[in-house]
């Protein structure tokens, strides 16, 4: 965690600007203490305690104590304590003591549900730990990047990314993409002899930065600082310094609280002030009433329930790989109206696969894809075997020897590349031509090679044949092979090369937005140079054309399709050229046409505004392109996710409505300034998260359409009885008691909802749309009505027949009760009808919830002591069948109203 300063025995601390780069590599291997072959073990270890895990220290985050008394900081919470106050002052124990377990099992109920929601977050460092190839002990290994201590000695190759902040003391064809860390935009070369220490950090060419990209070649470094004292921590750091995020949701249910809060302590004032003064109650019932009233109206499970139903979002999303640092931004994500994408590893697999094999005589077509060996070799839609074509076969076995990199299997089936992703997908090619990579570099051992350069744009090594004699194999860009080219190797042998065909081949394979690669070789009778250099690779033998392309993800087709149909436009917006940009965008039904960088610098802001719209690909961008596309789309009205890897990425990140950060290729300050990570780095991902952003909405406002009226209807019980001057049908605190055990149970089912089925069929909604429009709200007051009209019926009529005043309570609070439980049922369907057995079954939380709401009222009903404390008596089983036949007519009168509300939604 610390960067340290040079000395000639252990490692100690440094200060932040130590210069490394103006550090000969000798003086830093002294420094440090680094040996030739890498640290021990025992000294690992060491160091390790000494200066901790190579990785940023997590944000600060809150102690048990300051989460659970934030579940207290809600204005309707504070009037639940007035009245919880009160009512202690009043001596009025039972009351005092159910208000007090109402608020508290709401509190715990939060705390326990955001305690959850941290440790998910706090998950997130180990599910996107990268890798590091590091030499110790004399071997390689690679190891979690987080594992690295100060004076490891670290290997780096093309396609890698630097792990650590390291000194070079080795380089060959090193050029590093430092476009994250600095904005260059081109990949920087590297090398190894020391530079002034005043040189800016892009011009520090002796250093390799953590979280850059390497573009070509080797090298070797020295890890110089870890976590937080690398540069891309610091500026991590700074990002990472604001968390906070306000959603249209979050501001219409604060202010939602707050107008219901006044409204509730007006009505219960104005209650007791009717019921003291003109209907001349006493004074003390009409505080119980008043209290009973602001109790019964307060849904105070809801703000444990918003958190709830976030919380589940958060969980899984995470199962899709998506994980959420800022839990209201999973709202968020139910607004989106346009994805703007990256491509390489998030629409496409970043997995580089050779899709195409041209030879003299045949062109192949290439199944499988991916670095997974599986798969073979087709002509004219036939399968082939390789072995049948000795060119095909030498073809295959010159990109497994003219390779730098290794492939296996790890531990969970999945094939792994170390080194150059295109050097990953010719030794796949190679295996499926049947060739064993051990085998094959044994039998042909190197003796030289010269490293891919982009001077020359071509690799080449010297091998050994088993008859002794050598062979030079090359592989490189196909303008700079053929010119070095005097023949092509047929099935009847080497014949004249004609450079003009083999041009019109690259181009063909170009224009389907395929990388092609020229593969040559040239047999030597004798064993060859000692040393081989570029005059050596002449005379060759061309042996053909390979097609590479990172293919697209299957399941990330299939998720712009289903963006396309909820109505969210879906942008690719990658640095790749725009021809590749093209075609893969072709593969997604993207479009033909291809915006550049450059292109979009020529245009106004009148003028991007409507491109931004019109097109849905963009090639050749830099981060500042990405965030002048963000801020258009968003001048136009929509909601905007962005998804980016790098530090330079930030601004639109943070610009954008939701932020999605690269998880496995993306740097940890991307990381921080997101609102989401994806895991996978997979762009079904992100169509997964919006999937459960829109559920997520649509739960909260059926919860809000369940506990509104419930919660309603048992204070207009208590308001209705006082304004008439009739007997109280419920006291007060029966009504407590109804209010604590429905929060705790049916108020809680709706969070569970899974995803309706027309989730990802409708059009994105509007931010600024009310979460409750004028149909809805008519429902709420219909099911008031019935709820309030149902307890009245039960009560006078019981207490007209047997003149008992706690039996007719008592089934009046049962009524309530059973009438809530099958608005329940009614409010898993918004609009759609539930008068189906997966509308009515379809739901085990509800199911469980209903369970415990009957366990616990058969308790307040039947048992001795709830009995005494509530007021209650047992009540028979023909009662029970009457309260539940009215709670089925509530329901069905429910579903006939939503039949009407959805041909008036229609005409609308």
């Amino acid at each position: 965690m610390h960067a340290i300063a040079p000395r000639t025995a252990a490692p100690s601390p440094a200060p932040a600007d130590t210069p490394w780069h103006a550090h000969s590599p000798a003086e830093a291997t002294a420094a440090l203490d680094s040996p030739h072959t890498g640290l021990s073990v025992a000294e690992v270890e060491e160091r390790r305690r000494r200066f901790g895990p190579n990785r940023l220290t997590p944000p600060k985050r809150r102690s048990p104590l300051l989460r659970l008394l934030a579940q207290f900081n809600d204005v309707l919470i504070h009037v639940l304590l007035a009245a919880g106050a009160l009512t202690l002052l009043l001596g009025h124990w039972t009351d005092s003591a159910v208000i007090a377990g109402v608020v508290v099992i709401n509190a715990l109920i939060g705390f326990i549900q955001e305690g959850k929601a941290e440790q998910a977050l706090e998950s997130i460092r180990g599910m996107l730990a990268p890798q590091a190839t590091v030499l110790r002990d004399g071997r390689h290994a690679t190891i979690p990047a987080e594992e690295l201590v100060p004076g490891d000695r670290v290997a780096l190759a093309s396609g890698d990314r630097v792990p650590a902040d390291l000194r070079l003391v080795h380089a060959k064809g090193l050029r590093i993409q430092e476009a994250a860390l600095t904005g260059e935009s081109v990949p920087v070369g590297k090398d190894t002899p020391p530079v002034p220490a005043d040189a800016g950090l892009a011009d520090r060419t002796s250093m390799a930065y953590s979280g850059t990209m390497v573009a070509q070649g080797q090298g070797h470094g020295i890890v110089v600082a870890t976590g937080d004292a690398t540069e891309i921590g610091r500026i991590g750091a700074l990002l990472a310094a604001v968390e906070t995020l306000t959603t249209p949701l979050l501001r219409q249910m604060a202010a939602f609280g707050k107008v219901l809060s006044v409204s509730i302590v007006g009505l219960a004032l104005a209650t007791f002030a009717y019921g003291t003064l003109v209907m001349g109650e006493p004074w003390a019932d009409m505080v119980l009433a008043a209290v009973g009233l602001a109790v019964a109206a307060i849904p105070e499970g809801l703000p444990a329930v918003m958190t709830i139903t976030l919380a589940i979002g958060v969980t899984r999303m995470a199962r899709r790989n998506a994980i959420v640092r800022r839990l209201p931004a999973v709202e968020t994500l139910g607004s989106v109206g346009v994805i703007c994408s990256d491509k390489t590893g998030t629409l496409t697999r970043n997995e580089l696969t050779v899709q195409s094999v041209l030879t003299a005589d045949a062109t192949y077509a290439v199944t499988g894809i991916g670095y997974a060996p599986d798969g073979g070799f087709e002509r004219d839609g036939r399968a082939v075997p390789p072995d049948g074509d000795p060119v095909l076969l030498d073809f295959a076995r010159v990109c497994l020897l003219c390779n730098d990199g290794d492939l296996r299997c790890d531990d969970t089936g999945c094939w792994q590349v170390t080194g150059d992703p295109t050097d990953g997908a010719l030794l796949t090619l190679a295996m499926k031509a049947g060739l064993d990579l051990g085998i094959e570099r044994e039998r042909l051992p190197r003796r030289d090679v010269i490293p891919f350069e982009s001077e020359h744009q071509m690799m080449a090594a010297l091998n050994r044949r088993p008859d002794s004699g050598g062979l030079i194999v090359v592989k490189g860009a196909p303008e700079r092979i053929l010119a070095r080219c005097t023949a092509v190797l047929t099935a009847a042998g080497p014949a004249p090369v004609d450079p003009a065909v083999w041009h019109a081949r690259v181009e063909a394979l170009a224009a389907d937005g395929q990388r092609v690669l020229a593969i040559a070789m040239r047999p030597l009778a004798g064993d060859g140079p000692a040393d081989l250099t570029l005059d050596d690779v002449q005379d060759l033998t061309l042996l053909g054309l390979c097609g590479l392309i990172d293919p697209p993800r299957e399941e990330a087709v299939a998720a712009v399709q289903a963006c396309r149909a909820a109505g969210i436009a879906v942008k690719m917006i990658t640095g790749d050229h725009a021809v590749t940009a093209r075609a893969i965008g072709r593969r997604f039904g993207l479009g033909e046409r291809a915006v550049t960088g450059a292109d979009l610098d020529r245009l106004d802001d009148d003028a991007l505004i409507r491109t931004a719209q019109e097109a849905n690909v963009f090639a050749r961008t830099t981060p500042e392109h990405k965030l002048r596309l963000v801020q258009a789309l968003q001048a136009a009205g929509h909601t905007v996710s962005m998804t980016g890897d790098g530090v330079n990425d930030a601004p639109a990140l943070k610009r954008a409505d939701v932020g999605v950060a690269m998880g496995r290729m993306g740097t940890e300050a991307a990381r921080e300034a997101a609102d989401m990570v994806l895991a996978d780095d997979n762009f079904a991902s992100i169509a997964h998260a919006v999937e459960e952003g829109r559920t997520v909405y649509d739960n909260l406002r059926k919860t809000i359409l369940f506990m509104l009226p419930t919660n309603g209807a048992q204070a207009l019980v208590i308001m209705i009885a006082v304004m008439l001057g009739l007997q109280l049908p419920i006291t007060p605190v029966q009504i407590l008691w109804v209010n604590m055990v429905t929060a705790v149970t049916l108020g809680l089912a709706l969070a569970f909802e899974p995803p309706e089925p027309d989730v990802m069929r409708r059009p994105p909604r509007d931010p600024g749309e009310a979460i409750l429009p004028w149909y809805l709200v008519l429902r709420m007051a219909v099911v008031m009505a019935l709820l309030v009209a149902a307890s009245f019926a039960f009560f006078f009529r019981h207490l007209a027949a047997t003149g008992d005043l706690a039996e007719a309570r008592t089934i009046a609070v049962n009524a309530l009760v059973v009438g809530e439980i099958f608005y329940l049922l009614n409010a898993r369907g918004v609009l759609g009808s539930v008068l189906n057995p997966q509308g009515i079954f379809g739901s085990r939380p509800v199911w469980v919830s209903i369970g415990c709401m009957i366990v616990l009222q058969l308790a307040f009903t039947y048992l001795p002591p709830v009995q005494a404390l509530f007021g209650t008596v047992a009540v028979g089983a023909a009662d029970w069948a009457m309260m539940a036949a009215a709670g089925a007519l509530i329901f069905l009168l429910i579903e006939g109203e939503k039949a009407v509300a959805r041909r008036r939604v229609r005409k609308v």
